[in-house]
């Protein structure tokens, strides 16, 4: 749900995989021929990891039951590691169950949540509804939900993630549940939903807990509970220690306390674990509020080096925010929405389109962005600018100032712009 790594193509694991898959025989080693899915799984990768290598032996010796245990071995190393091409080799995994003829839910769960996490998403919505139509379990409803509500189908999703909770409530569907709450303008139920959710954490799976730890301090950051959202980043650390995603949440409430200092040191090692734009963004406004500039362009270099592999929706909302090479901004976001349609990707849009001049077309995304009325810092601020541009000051006032009401939530380099823009409202003459 939350946006993943896909630096697929330059990724050395896949890399390696490669180059060993094309050395081995097209055989196991009793003898069965193998697919290309299976040649490329049981290919030995550079990572050093014993439990795939072990794994994977077991399955050269025909333990081909083992293939599901693999595929959710690099499902989870994806997790850990923040590095997608393993759910490339999940997905493939997925393909060489159903060319050894497990073409099954078991099959169909593993291939729907693999490509649903490299954001394939039409493919994984294909595969999540025939899933759901060949058996009713809570993680089958689950990766479908996912689907729908990543393509902007909220409704679909959260009616989806209803029958999850039915069949199972737990973390993982309170957490889905509380993000329809969040998306859909209710703060206040997506935090007592999520603390559902961690009450039903489990040490046998401390990657979800620390998710959820994680997202409830970030709707507790955005009610200014400042306190308790430092106490649920801690918890998420407790539980799965260096986690990128809590140390960058733990990052923007030391930013948002106005402790830039501090804020380096989380949001360095947050950013060295987890390479993305939004942990390289966020690196780079602490630093320069420190007034190391020079690192902090040297930061902003690599966002967009290596951001349109990474997260092109992320450098466009960066290129757009930072009024840097306007046309990449506008193609990375039009791209984008041929993929998923949610209201984020129509907020990039609408951003990249007001940076080019665009107001007109800007104003039509920036509606649908908030058409399921969430109450985001970001698509508010956009919101506002954009209305500004458009000379609707009424609109632009109202947006503006519910931005400023949870401005905790923004960037330095967007609270900087919020205030520069509230300012020329006040000073602009009435028309």
């Amino acid at each position: 749900m939350t946006n993943k790594v896909l630096a697929v193509l330059g990724s050395l694991i896949l890399l390696f995989a490669l180059i060993a898959s094309r050395k081995k025989s097209p055989r196991t080693e009793n003898g069965s021929s193998q697919s290309a899915a299976c040649r490329f799984v049981l290919a030995p990768l550079n990572s050093n990891d014993e439990e795939i290598a072990r794994q994977q032996t077991l399955i050269r010796n025909g333990s081909t039951a083992g293939l599901e245990r693999l595929g959710w071995t690099f499902v989870k190393k994806a997790r850990l590691t923040f590095d997608a091409s393993y759910y490339v080799l999940a997905e493939q995994c997925a393909q060489c169950m159903e060319a050894n003829g497990a073409k099954g839910p078991d099959t169909l769960l593993l291939s729907a949540h693999a490509l649903q996490s490299l954001h394939r998403f039409h493919e994984a919505e294909t595969v999540a509804r025939e899933l759901v139509n060949t058996r009713e379990r809570p993680f089958d409803y689950g990766v479908l939900g996912d689907t729908l509500v990543d393509q902007g189908k909220v409704r679909e999703g959260a009616a989806a993630y209803q029958k999850m909770i039915d069949l199972r409530p737990d973390l993982q569907s309170y957490a889905r549940a509380a993000h329809v709450r969040w998306l859909t303008g209710d703060l206040n139920g997506a935090i007592e939903l999520m603390k559902l959710a961690v009450s039903g954490s489990s040490p046998n799976d401390p990657e979800a807990a620390a998710w959820a730890y994680t997202r409830l301090a970030l709707y507790q950051l955005q009610q200014n509970a400042i306190k308790q959202a430092l106490a649920s980043c801690g918890a998420a650390l407790a539980v799965q220690s260096d986690y990128a995603p809590a140390m960058l949440a733990r990052g923007r409430i030391l930013l948002a306390l106005h402790r830039p200092a501090d804020a380096v040191v989380e949001l360095q090692r947050a950013a060295q674990l987890n390479p993305l734009p939004e942990y390289q963004w966020a690196l780079a406004d602490a630093l320069a509020l420190t007034g190391d500039r020079d690192r902090a362009r040297e930061v902003e270099l690599k966002i967009v080096e290596r951001g349109a592999t990474e997260d092109p929706r992320a450098l466009s909302l960066f290129l757009a925010t930072r009024g840097e090479n306007i046309p990449r901004a506008v193609e990375l976001a039009q791209q984008e929405l041929t993929n998923r349609q949610d209201i984020f990707t129509h907020d990039a849009l609408a951003w990249a389109l007001a940076a080019a001049g665009r107001t007109a077309e800007a104003q039509l995304h920036a509606t649908q962005a908030l058409s399921e009325e969430t109450i985001d810092a970001r698509l508010l601020l956009h919101a506002g600018i954009i209305a500004t541009l458009n000379h609707d000051i009424t609109q632009a006032k109202r947006r503006l100032q519910q931005a400023s009401a949870i401005q905790q939530m923004l960037l330095p380099s967007e609270r900087a712009q919020l205030e520069a823009w509230r300012q020329k409202l006040e000073t602009k003459p009435k028309e």
